[in-house]
């Protein structure tokens, strides 16, 4: 009850309103040394920084009781919870595949704020759909923080540090050397356009060895246009544009590279996505409606083109019978004429 009660505290307001507005994440509840100096890390960081793609802290405590010392940190409420949750069949609905392009340009949009647009560098080191959050509008944000490093001087090419991160995201070059960059976090962007492509982890032991590897899995399907389609998520049902998840793939193979020089800066990426958003939207507003079953079929359109040719041939008609009429009465008066027998002959006009 303490730990909340320094929360109610903190925001002066009741509890329950703190649970009605915000959202709770406990990064780290052990008592480690390590622990907590990744919470001071994110509490310091989002204390400073504000941008439409990164979630708000709205509050923090810690406190250390018999289990050691408990931390806390409110961000603002994220009511679709996380990428992953949706991408893993935790949520009822399956995200579409503009959502989904959209989703991945937030996100590139956070990382290219981190690298390139703030007065120091900051690399991410943990990017994954668990920690790209999403508002009621389906706007995504990063979150946690905690294993964030500050990058490079200018005129250094890396940071010497502890490998840490998730399995299955971090570079191969980061794992390898200890050498952290930005072009680590591009990597990371790299996995997580695939997992948006195919609905899978990076790496899942559940499934059949040769497909617990996401990136090995997908490798000899990318490059055949004609066995491309057996890696789109399946609970898309067929319904996402095949140019679009295969430009989207390209970008991914980009991020992929090597080596780290030569993937793409996020802010490039922000913009080659912008692209293909534009292209998916169109492309879908160009494409042919179905028609409905109540619908007319074509045929009736020539038919409401003919109104003038059927009025003339009635008027050719009533002219015809005009004429029979006349002879008709003629005959009865002069007894002579017979229509069988009557031409129409030709008449001079002027």
């Amino acid at each position: 009850m303490g730990l909340f009660w320094k929360v109610r505290v903190a925001f002066g307001m009741p509890i329950v309103r703190c649970f009605e507005f915000y959202l709770m994440k406990l990064p780290c509840m052990h008592s480690s040394v390590q622990g907590h100096k990744e919470w001071i890390n994110e509490v310091n960081f989002l204390g400073v920084v504000k941008h439409p793609n990164l979630v708000k802290l709205v509050g923090y405590c810690a406190e250390d009781d018999e289990r050691g010392i408990q931390r806390l940190l409110v961000y603002e409420l994220m009511r679709n919870k996380s990428l992953e949750d949706h991408l893993l069949a935790r949520m009822p609905s399956p995200l579409t595949w503009i959502t989904r392009l959209k989703i991945a340009q937030d996100a590139a949009r956070g990382l290219a704020y981190l690298h390139e647009e703030m007065d120091f560098q900051l690399i991410f080191r943990d990017f994954k759909t668990s920690n790209i959050l999403l508002d009621e509008d389906f706007n995504a944000k990063l979150s946690d923080f905690g294993l964030a490093r500050q990058g490079p001087p200018e005129g250094i090419s890396h940071v010497s540090t502890a490998v840490v991160g998730t399995v299955g995201y971090a570079a191969p070059e980061y794992v390898q050397t200890g050498k952290l960059t930005a072009k680590s976090d591009v990597w990371s962007f790299g996995v997580v356009l695939y997992e948006l492509i195919t609905g899978r982890r990076a790496v899942e032991r559940n499934l059949p060895r040769s497909e617990q590897k996401l990136l090995e899995w997908v490798k000899p399907y990318v490059s055949d246009s004609k066995k491309f389609h057996i890696i789109i998520d399946p609970r898309l049902e067929g319904d996402y544009c095949i140019k679009s998840a295969q430009k989207l793939a390209s970008l991914a193979n980009r991020c992929l590279l090597k080596q780290p020089k030569s993937r793409p800066k996020m802010s490039e990426v922000v913009e080659i996505l912008g692209n293909i958003i534009s292209e998916t939207a169109s492309q879908e507003v160009a494409a042919p409606q179905p028609v409905s079953e109540t619908e007319e079929p074509e045929e009736e359109t020539t038919v409401e083109s003919e109104p003038v040719s059927t009025k003339q041939g009635n008027n050719y008609l009533k002219k015809v019978f005009d004429i029979r009429e006349m002879v008709n009465l003629r005959n009865k008066s002069i007894g002579k004429l017979d229509w069988r027998n009557w031409t129409p002959g030709l008449v001079r006009t002027s």
